[in-house]
């Protein structure tokens, strides 16, 4: 196969036109996010370009201890995002987040590329950090729904948790319709993409393959291995951080602690 097409400044620069239907339909919405999405664009390309000189390096190295940090370093802004959008308390939640983020992400990363792929190098970096990258990131904006649905239940519905405690369940009991909502509103966009995989969607990492030259079946299959890996790693990232939030949240008797369940603004 031929090598990938390579995109000029010039033609990179006419994409952005697009941003013009979205735009203008916020300014006839008056939908207020307009300097929110520009700033957001201008971050993307400002860090997708540092990303792509500091990339090149990080390849030809390929050292195990710079990769870990790159990865960590990861979940790290991972977990600050979460609790920076949701708007938590840094101070109760990010040591939680943190080790929710990296716990899942070890586990994904010893399992695909220790025993399913079977690296001979597990650290390699054109494996290892993009992959991580997906899984983390996905993780992240699922966590963010997530956790935001939970706190925010948890907080208007209170009523509906102390009932449940008097009325003799166990606070894991009377946690369940809070926790089963908050997995519910978090996981059905991603069950939902999965299932039409191939119908609807071609994702990006496949088109990406297919575009570089791999074969569409090797494509195939590394981009079902990454669904997997993101679906597992979203769900053990959203499990572990509201069992470890928890921890904040109730004292001893399980009641819930007013100041750490109110969110900043």
């Amino acid at each position: 196969m031929s090598d990938t097409i390579d995109i000029s400044i010039y033609n990179l620069a006419l994409g952005f036109l697009l941003m013009a239907f979205p735009i203008v339909g916020f300014i006839y919405f008056r939908v207020k996010i307009i300097k929110d999405t520009l700033i957001a664009i201008l971050r993307m390309i400002v860090q997708l370009s540092l990303i792509a000189v500091y990339l090149e390096y990080i390849f030809e190295w390929n050292n195990a201890w710079i990769n870990s940090v790159w990865v960590i370093a990861m979940v790290m802004v991972g977990a600050s995002t979460t609790i920076k959008r949701v708007g938590l308390h840094y101070r109760y939640f990010l040591l939680p987040f943190f080790i929710a983020g990296f716990t899942s992400i070890f586990i994904i990363d010893a399992f695909f590329f220790g025993l399913v792929i079977d690296l001979e190098y597990v650290f390699d970096a054109r494996y290892f950090i993009p992959i991580s990258g997906m899984v983390i990131g996905n993780a992240l904006n699922h966590n963010i729904v997530g956790i935001s649905h939970y706190f925010d239940k948890l907080d208007k519905e209170q009523d509906l948790y102390y009932f449940l405690l008097v009325n003799g369940s166990s606070k894991k009991k009377a946690l369940e319709p809070f926790i089963s909502a908050s997995f519910q509103k978090a996981l059905n966009p991603l069950i939902a993409t999965m299932s039409v995989i191939g119908l609807i969607s071609l994702p990006g990492m496949m088109t990406g393959q297919i575009l570089g030259g791999s074969s569409p079946l090797v494509a195939i299959k590394y981009q079902i291995l990454i669904m997997l890996a993101v679906f597992v790693g979203s769900t053990l990232n959203l499990m572990i951080c509201i069992l470890l939030a928890n921890r904040q949240i109730f004292d001893s008797y399980g009641s819930i602690k007013p100041s750490i369940l109110k969110k900043t603004k």
